[in-house]
């Protein structure tokens, strides 16, 4: 099974991952996946593959990755090597653009997690941030995010403290892990 990470931004989703990545790293149930994209290593946020907008289209083009999108301004894949952790009923992990998600659901038993926050929680979160404007926050929080019809969709809120969100999420990615086991 698939599991696409989405949510808005401030919902805590990097931190909600790293915790139960952490928790569950020597399960051999689950794969975090570690994505591809067009971004200089040194340039923070997520540890991912760094590679040059050449490296990433010819890998592309050779069917190196099992998903691949553009978002701002950015490439991002997905090694097709979770296609051996599916087929072996493994729960792989992975943040995806709601972009991707029909495609995803289309190729692959996939559950969508979508990790959120109520409204003035993602404000406070993204005010904490200090990387965008009040009004820019306040247009980011004004965008309707709908997801497409007919996905599985596990919602987790993440209205609480960091060990009440990990343990949240740990819950369902085991019963992902139960579901892909029984499938």
């Amino acid at each position: 099974m698939l599991i696409a990470v989405v949510g808005p931004s401030g919902a805590g989703k990097d931190t909600l991952m790293a915790g139960a990545r952490a928790a569950i790293a020597h399960d051999a149930r689950f794969r975090f996946v570690r994505r591809a994209i067009t971004r200089p290593a040194e340039a923070g946020g997520e540890d991912h593959e760094a590679l040059s907008e050449a490296d990433f289209a010819a890998r592309r083009a050779a069917g190196g990755f099992a998903l691949s999108w553009e978002a701002h301004g950015l490439h991002y894949g997905i090694p097709r090597d979770i296609e051996e952790d599916i087929s072996a009923r493994r729960v792989v992990i992975a943040n995806l653009s709601r972009a991707v998600l029909l495609e995803a659901g289309a190729r692959y038993r996939l559950r969508v997690l979508n990790i959120t926050a109520p409204m003035e929680v993602l404000a406070a979160r993204l005010a904490a941030r200090g990387r965008e404007t009040t009004a820019d926050i306040a247009a980011r929080l004004a965008r309707d995010v709908v997801l497409p019809d007919g996905l599985d969709v596990e919602r987790v809120m993440n209205d609480a403290d960091v060990a009440e969100g990990v343990a949240r999420v740990l819950a369902a990615l085991n019963r992902a892990a139960s579901d892909a086991q029984g499938s």
